[in-house]
């Protein structure tokens, strides 16, 4: 999904992008990682590359989530460092945050506590090599590789089956489906009240892209996002209104609902001169017309 906004957003056309496919390149042979860069020889390199889903997933494959993420990033970073290539950005996770930090989630607070048991493979994964890239500018300043932690995200090339999705993409589809079959009610995992910060694809692509050009000024970690959260009644809501779906909710309280709060600091990202543009309605709107143009004949 980040990777398809990066290269559908404006400032695209002024750059020269490779993006293999997984079948041109694997990313979990060392190898194959070394021998591509090496071809290429790119001024930078944006990880963009994961294993990614909701909840669900995550619970259900800890060790693909832990093994795929830590090898693909360990793999690209280190081999981006053996070719020479001085320039990274290495996109994290506001997982990689403690359960139980005080909102809003500042930088510094990255391995300074337990991690959500939800998402602990994914989180660690994504935490190793964020530590891999300052351990590598740290030993070679001329090799800046800095590491952007968006939070949560949502929009176009999003995953919506129920298997991989997040949260908002899972509901576009759920609302979606549940007014085609007039359903009259829809669950809700939990009591609805934990908060979330997703901010739209397309905004932090057009971060990446000012992250780019502006690569002297961007720290070596940085959270990126909107400074403001929901209620996840509230994102039920606001899907609700986009989708056209009238009925009412019910809440499963025997569902996990991950932690309560989740909000990133931005007070870097501010200090930097970035913001994001997107209202939540509006990307929500943009999400739900990708989804009815590609999946929108499920029933």
């Amino acid at each position: 999904m980040v990777g398809r906004n990066i290269l559908e957003h404006p400032a695209a056309k002024e750059k020269e992008f490779f993006a293999p496919t997984l079948h041109e390149l694997n990313l979990f042979d060392y190898a194959a990682v070394k021998s591509y860069i090496e071809k290429v020889r790119p001024d930078i390199i944006v990880h963009a590359a994961g294993r990614v889903g909701g909840i669900h997933a995550n619970m259900a494959n800890p060790v693909a989530f832990l093994l795929e993420n830590l090898d693909m990033g360990r793999n690209l970073v280190w081999s981006a460092r053996q070719c020479g290539v001085r320039n990274l950005i290495n996109l994290g996770s506001s997982c990689m945050y403690p359960r139980n930090a005080p909102n809003p989630l500042r930088e510094e607070m990255v391995l300074q506590g337990e991690l959500e048991p939800t998402n602990e493979g994914y989180a660690l994964a994504k935490t190793v090599v964020a530590r891999l890239c300052s351990y590598i500018s740290r030993e070679a300043p001329d090799y800046r590789y800095r590491t952007l932690i968006p939070c949560n995200l949502y929009g176009r090339w999003d995953k919506f089956s129920p298997e991989h999705s997040h949260m908002i993409p899972a509901v576009i589809r759920k609302l979606h489906l549940a007014k085609a079959r007039r359903e009259r009610t829809v669950d809700i995992w939990g009591d609805g009240t934990a908060r979330r910060e997703f901010m739209y694809a397309g905004d932090l692509a057009d971060c990446v892209h000012r992250a780019m050009e502006n690569f002297d000024s961007l720290p070596d970690l940085m959270n990126v996002g909107l400074g403001g959260d929901h209620s996840v009644n509230d994102y039920y809501g606001a899907v609700a209104e986009v989708v056209g779906y009238d009925g009412t909710f019910s809440h499963d309280l025997s569902k996990p609902a991950g932690m309560a709060r989740k909000l990133v600091d931005i007070s870097r990202l501010q200090d930097w001169g970035w913001k994001a543009r997107t209202q939540l309605k509006d990307g929500i709107a943009a999400a739900y017309e990708f989804f009815k143009a590609n999946y929108g004949d499920e029933k």
